[in-house]
């Protein structure tokens, strides 16, 4: 099996969570190390790899893909840097800080025929892809309205503080928005026109983190919320149609097991507890029925596989730069949807 090799940009959390554990289970993948600023920790985990001291020697290095996991004002420098020294790169979200420089690193990889995808792992977690089948399967008939929630509860600022100065990616709606919208645009495609409101809400607050977007379609209506005062978890997922009803909790535990060191496998790996199950209310074949979902599994693996596929086999991407260049497009008009209050058209 061909083997791509693999390195890095930072090796904090989502490094060390997110993106090692797969790319050391995956048979297709070799993780050669990541740069490492100050902090020289990936060797305590994966001892043969390697500490890159610049993102120079990095890329001097012969690695096939760059995973682009540093603070998101970062992006757009740093993936182009990557693109231009000829690897393929994943970029975490938010992709970039504007759309303009979303599109200009789709351009790029096109022109030197590299594969360029947006890491949007929440495509995998084990409550949206259940969502999803029921969309799919269209118990619900007609869509009327959807609404998705990323709520917590957490008062306190976060202590790194690119997260909490002022700084073009900082900010909820540039943190879990990009989730969220990234969701609602692989359900629904792009909105008709979008409404934003975003607020400030937390002790000495320096940047955004209450939002609440309202993505209009031709026919139905998408709400997408995230804040840090929700101490009593609304359902991360409400779906009404003209036949009926789904409402599923937030429920998917990857993150948290990986957070435990737990290793990803193909078996039982994302497998949340029956207790989160969906609530479905519908009409079926003239059968009213209420009763709960058995949720899919959930398996971040996929979206490495994808990567694989695409690079191996010039397959698409499992998240292509133009889903990332969609997701920015949103995030601006809501942007200047509340500052201007009013609905924003984006075609």
């Amino acid at each position: 099996m061909q083997k791509i090799k693999t390195a890095l940009l930072s090796y904090g959390m989502s490094g060390k969570v997110f993106h090692a554990p797969f790319l050391n289970i995956h048979p297709g993948f070799e993780l050669l190390g990541s740069w490492e600023r100050s902090k020289k920790l990936i060797q305590q985990d994966y001892p043969t790899v390697k500490s890159y001291a610049s993102i120079e020697d990095l890329l001097a290095d012969d690695v096939d893909l760059v995973i682009v996991n540093t603070p998101v004002g970062t992006h757009y420098e740093y993936a182009k840097q990557v693109l231009l020294s000829g690897k393929h790169a994943v970029v975490e979200k938010a992709f970039t800080t504007t759309a303009a420089e979303a599109q200009e690193l789709d351009t790029i990889a096109k022109e030197k025929g590299l594969k360029l995808a947006v890491f949007q792992n929440r495509r995998w977690d084990s409550d949206f892809k259940t969502v999803q089948k029921v969309i799919n399967d269209r118990v619900l008939g007609d869509l009327i309205e959807a609404e998705f929630h990323f709520d917590r509860y957490n008062p306190l600022l976060s202590p790194k503080a690119h997260k909490e100065t002022v700084n073009d990616g900082a900010g909820i709606l540039k943190d879990l928005g990009p989730h969220l919208i990234d969701q609602a645009v692989c359900l629904f495609g792009s909105p008709k026109a979008v409404f934003g409101d975003i607020r400030y809400t937390r002790a000495n607050t320096l940047v955004d983190d209450w939002i609440d977007l309202l993505l209009i379609y031709e026919n139905f209506r998408v709400r997408l919320k995230a804040g840090f005062f929700v101490r009593e978890a609304n359902p991360a997922y409400v779906l009404h149609g003209k036949k009926g009803s789904f409402l599923k909790p937030r429920g998917d535990v990857q993150e948290d097991d990986l957070k435990l060191s737990k290793k990803p496998n193909l078996e039982s790996w994302g497998t949340e507890s029956e207790a989160l199950q969906g609530l479905l209310h519908t009409e079926i074949e003239g059968e009213v029925i209420r009763e709960k979902i058995p949720t899919l599994q959930g398996n971040y693996f996929s979206f490495f596989d994808g990567v694989y596929e695409a690079i191996v086999k010039n397959e698409k991407e499992p998240v292509t730069a133009q889903d990332g260049v969609k997701v920015m497009q949103i995030i601006e008009a809501a942007i200047a949807s509340h500052t201007q209050q009013k609905v924003i058209n984006l075609s």
